[in-house]
């Protein structure tokens, strides 16, 4: 799909779906400090937040690895 290749909505989705909500901390911020130590008591529910608020920063890598691929390949 030609929208999540845009990196001006892939950025956007980082910053507001991947960040949110914002405070006290990012929430992805801290289900990987929860998964880092040792994701003792992660219910499914926080597997699935943990996709859900890191999926536009793996689809930002994703985007980066094949950009690269493109610019060195061309």
């Amino acid at each position: 799909m030609k929208l999540f290749k845009d990196f001006k909505i892939v950025l956007l989705l980082c910053l507001t779906l991947g960040l949110a909500p914002f405070f006290p901390e990012p929430h992805i911020w801290g289900k990987l400090k929860w998964l880092w130590g040792g994701a003792e008591g992660m219910q499914p529910i926080d597997w699935f937040d943990l996709l859900l608020h890191g999926s536009p920063f793996i689809l930002l890598i994703w985007l980066i690895i094949l950009n690269i691929v493109k610019n060195n390949g061309a």
